[in-house]
């Protein structure tokens, strides 16, 4: 394995294609960006940044204005771009892509991409029609591109395979589930899985023999709970939208509460799914999606941002509660992530602090420190287990996986591009 092979890790929205390079001997990451507006010939953007080690200790960033009609076209215009920004040599060091997939249906691995791989990920795209069809686009234009190259897909809901069927199933017709795959998924299982075995490692414990509750609080937010490493139950189910509250998603409702919706306002499929996964949520509750804005409304005294403030704070409670119990009160810690868990010491403190009758004690100086992308307990001595926050970087675990998937698990691996 040459010293200049490169990693790409992929992930593809429907107007969007974020990217990330990383090493492979040794193993490090580099540069990484979004192509941003795909189809938009006006506002089609590229946005990148250089670690510091790669530009004479100061870091780099791009931000520029180029067309793309399609994701096979911003695929080559990135591969352009870091030929002509980083190394010209690009294209020949790539040694392996990976692909971040949401739906994988019960694929429990990441899988070395096939057509019968492929199949699977258009098969899933019934559960996940926001995000399937991108994903393929993504791994169709990096095969346009990268060809011969290995291609692997790391799916968000793998890590949550483990979950026993008691947790998985729902109490519907079994027959739904054995034709059409009706049951829950749990999603994010990318960054569950990166938390779980950091937090092992702050512990200073196998991961075999970690049981924590990882908090992944962010626009889309999900808990899960964790035994021994291995997901045995998580908030999101057969979609995204089950749940918490979060930025866009109404979270865990009444079934019933849909119908009658769709009945009241003679809404069609489409415009209930919309309803549901952009206009509700915070959204819909407060006109905001951003929980910053809500807490600044609430803080004012703002009657609907208070509300939705306590809705979110409740339901993180209420789950902490759930999965304490499913966990049978054997927890080492809870885990705080993703762009609220990891930058909002008021959520937070507002999360633990009436959670003290289950022996959960904040230390107030260390929650306030604990932000902006620092890794820290901020758990008080006499806490009955450690409160971990801890950035997630599904990228890197994205990166680890493929390199697995591969057979370059043994390779510590260069400098990034």
């Amino acid at each position: 394995m040459s010293a200049s092979s490169k990693l790409l890790v992929l992930n593809a929205g429907s107007s969007s294609l974020k990217f990330k390079v990383f090493g492979v001997q040794p193993f490090a990451a580099g540069i990484g960006g979004m192509f941003d507006r795909i189809g938009d010939a006006i506002n089609c953007t590229l946005k990148a940044s250089a670690p510091a080690d790669l530009d004479g200790g100061k870091g780099r960033k791009w931000e520029i204005k180029i067309p793309a009609k399609d994701h096979v076209e911003a695929m080559q215009r990135i591969l352009d771009f870091i030929k002509g920004n980083v190394s010209s040599a690009f294209a020949r060091e790539v040694v392996a892509v990976g692909h971040r997939v949401v739906h994988g249906l019960e694929i429990s691995q990441p899988v070395l991409l096939t057509d019968k791989t492929i199949g699977k990920i258009r098969e899933a795209a019934v559960l996940a029609p926001l995000h399937n069809p991108p994903g393929l686009q993504g791994i169709d234009a990096a095969e346009k591109v990268f060809k011969g190259v290995p291609q692997v897909a790391v799916f968000d809901t793998a890590f949550h395979q483990t979950m026993p069927s008691q947790a998985f199933m729902y109490g519907l017709p079994y027959e739904l589930y054995e034709k059409h795959k009706i049951r829950r998924y749990g999603f994010h299982g990318t960054s569950h899985k990166y938390l779980v075995e950091q937090a092992a490692g702050m512990l200073g414990k196998p991961v075999s023999e970690t049981n924590v509750i990882t908090c992944h609080l962010g626009n889309g937010s999900s808990i899960a709970a964790i035994r021994g490493g291995l997901c045995i139950d998580t908030t999101m189910g057969m979609t995204p939208l089950e749940g918490l509250l979060m930025g866009t998603r109404c979270g865990d409702l009444d079934p019933a509460a849909v119908l009658f919706i769709q009945k009241q306002l003679n809404l069609s499929v489409q415009d209930t799914d919309t309803l549901l996964n952009k206009k509700s949520g915070l959204l819909g509750l407060t006109g905001s999606n951003d929980l910053r804005a809500v807490i600044e409304g609430a803080q004012r005294g703002e009657p609907r941002a208070e509300l939705g403030l306590a809705m979110f704070v409740y339901r993180v409670q209420k789950y902490i509660g759930a999965y304490w119990a499913a966990l049978g009160g054997k927890v080492d810690a809870v885990v705080f992530s993703a762009g609220i868990g990891e930058n909002s010491s008021v959520i937070r403190g507002l999360v633990i602090g009436p959670l003290k009758g289950m022996g959960l004690e904040l230390d107030v100086a260390a929650n306030d420190a604990t932000v902006g992308g620092r890794c820290g307990d901020i758990a008080a001595p006499t806490s009955r287990c450690r409160l971990l926050v801890i950035p997630t970087d599904e990228e890197l675990c994205i990166a680890e996986q493929t390199l697995q998937v591969v057979g370059f698990q043994n390779l510590t691996g260069a400098t990034a591009a």
